[in-house]
Order: C-alpha cells, then structure tokens, then sequence
C-alpha cells in the first residue's frame, strides 16, 4: 500500500509557504490505519520493546495502538500541567520561544526499553525533548518511528544518536 496516497497535502498551512502533510486522511480510512499500525507493529516486535512513549496529541493516534498490539504499556508525554501526580518536565526551544514537556515520574522504573512514535519528523526538536525526559527519568530509548519523515529540514541529523525510522518521506 502506499501511504503517501493516503496523505493530502495542503499547502500554505498553517502559513503561507508550509506545504502540510495531514494525517488524517491517513487515519480516517480503516484500513489505511490497520496497515500504518502494522508497519509499525512489524518493525518494533523483535526489539524487545517495554514500553511505547508517545507525545500528545498525534504522537497517541499511532502510539497507543501499536502498545496494544505489542501487548506492553504506554507511557504519554504531555505540556506542562497535563499530568497529575509526580512528573519531570524538559524545556525546548521553538522557533519563537519555548515550550515544556512532562511525564510521570514514575513511569520508567527498571531502565525499560522504549520505542518513541509520533505523526511526523521535522525539524527533532519535539521528539528530542521527548527523548531527553524519558533518559532523564530513567528509560532507555532503543528507536525513534514516524509514519513521516521531511526530510530535508534536518530533523534526523539533530537525532543522530538514535535509531531513527520513517515509513513516507517527502523532500519538503
């Protein structure tokens, strides 16, 4: 199946000049789904994988079924104050500011092996910061999936010490 034929493009959006690549013509179509989860799912299922961490919001539109198919847990990272309980935050930059991320404190004892997925790579900063809290809270990151990867904006590059996986590339 190919899932770029899935995806519209709508360009100039949320800007003028951003050509944005929408998944949800992606997951509206059920079999579509299915099989993004299961390219996935195939990747991951012998990487002895503990836990799926995924960031909010489109991060949990894959992360959480490929967590159910693999029969292990998953652990959401959220903006600050989304959480109750314990959590750690990391703070990262953005193209006019900064922005924070949290995760429950608790949701790494044992050093797991975690899998991190989201919607789209683009630029890392998002999924670094992602990467960096759950290290900082205890886990290991074994591999980085997105269903899109852009890749002439770098985002691999800033997560070079990691295995980075995509299933559609663009060039812009």
């Amino acid at each position: 199946m190919d899932l770029k034929r899935s995806i519209e493009i709508i360009e100039d959006f949320p800007k003028k000049g951003i050509s944005f690549k929408d998944i949800t013509t992606l997951i509206r179509d059920g079999k579509t789904l299915k099989y993004t989860i299961d390219l996935i799912v195939d990747n991951l299922k012998n990487k002895n994988i503990d836990l799926i961490v995924a960031p909010e919001a489109r991060g949990f539109i894959f992360g959480m079924p490929v967590a159910y198919a693999l029969g292990i847990g998953f652990v959401p990272v959220r903006k600050k104050g989304k959480l109750p309980g314990k959590t750690i935050e990391v703070s990262y930059g953005l193209e006019y500011g900064k922005d924070t991320l949290e995760i429950h404190k608790d949701a790494f004892e044992n050093n797991p092996r975690v899998a991190i997925i989201d919607d789209l790579l683009a630029t890392g900063g998002t999924i670094k910061a992602v990467a960096d809290l759950v290290e900082k809270a205890g886990g290991k990151v074994v591999e980085l999936d997105f269903v899109i990867e852009l890749e002439k904006i770098g985002g691999r590059d800033v997560l070079k010490d990691y295995n980075v996986n995509s299933f559609v590339k663009y060039d812009v």
